[in-house]
């Protein structure tokens, strides 16, 4: 927060938290008003603490910021969205997770991204309610490339600069696109994709959300687009994910 605010309202999603101190803890949020930021909520581990039940991972809150030493201090908080319906579904929770962990792991205490929060905000939302919960974070991972400047080239060979055609092709991580068959036969940093997976990033990248849901996800494309992006994000962060593996688990289980 401007340091010199004595204090700020500020909506938010809670990406994470950890013990600290006795009775207090330190949070991550991602703020529409000024990105992430780190923040203490004091007291908020004793028994009687009002605030604890906002403060949750993937909890919209709306929080007012006083400046302290070192870190801000929340003095309210009042949860805007929980989720309900979400926290009953581990599979929904795991892939909530997921979108927190992609977000926390792409950004800096940087400043205020208020499309970036929209992004998860609207994420969040449809893990909660729609009937498919893969389709919105095939989304999320598309648009969240655009967002932090890693958008990839898919429409035009990244080595030729041919026109990209309604058959199956290669990705390049390092490239960062597609090459067409010809070229990606001697690139060895590429991997196939098929036309159907390609088509649906395609779609993705280029729809707002409401024409984007025109698109149907098949099981076999979902699971190729999961693989293809996850080694995609693993190579941009340069680490692995730690959620991907407890979204697998968790889906075994379910089966």
């Amino acid at each position: 927060m401007p340091s010199r605010q004595r204090s700020q309202r500020v909506e938010a999603i809670v990406l994470r938290h950890t013990n600290w101190g006795e009775a207090d803890r330190l949070l991550w949020l991602f703020t529409r008003e000024i990105g992430k930021i780190q923040v203490v909520a004091k007291g908020v581990r004793k028994p009687r603490s009002r605030k604890a039940g906002h403060l949750e991972p993937f909890t919209r809150v709306e929080l007012l910021l006083a400046r302290g030493r070192d870190l801000p201090i929340i003095t309210q908080a009042e949860a805007k969205d929980v989720y309900l319906t979400l926290r009953e579904d581990l599979v929904r929770v795991g892939y909530a997770a997921y979108v927190i962990e992609l977000l926390d792991r792409f950004t800096y205490e940087e400043g205020e991204n208020n499309s970036l929060y929209r992004l998860l905000s609207e994420t969040l939302s449809r893990l909660n309610s729609e009937d498919q919960p893969a389709f919105g974070v095939r989304y999320y991972e598309v648009r969240l490339l655009d967002l932090v400047g890693f958008r990839p080239q898919l429409f035009h060979c990244v080595n030729c600069g041919e026109e990209i055609l309604a058959q199956d092709q290669y990705f390049s991580f390092e490239k960062g696109g597609v090459f067409c068959p010809r070229c990606g036969k001697n690139e060895p940093s590429a991997r196939p994709v098929s036309m159907p997976a390609l088509k649906i990033l395609r779609h993705f990248q280029r729809s707002r959300y409401s024409e984007a849901q025109r698109a149907r996800l098949s099981s076999a494309v979902d699971l190729e687009l999961e693989e293809l992006m996850g080694y995609y994000l693993t190579f941009l962060l340069e680490r692995g994910l730690n959620t991907p593996s407890f979204l697998r688990q968790v889906r075994k289980q379910v089966r």
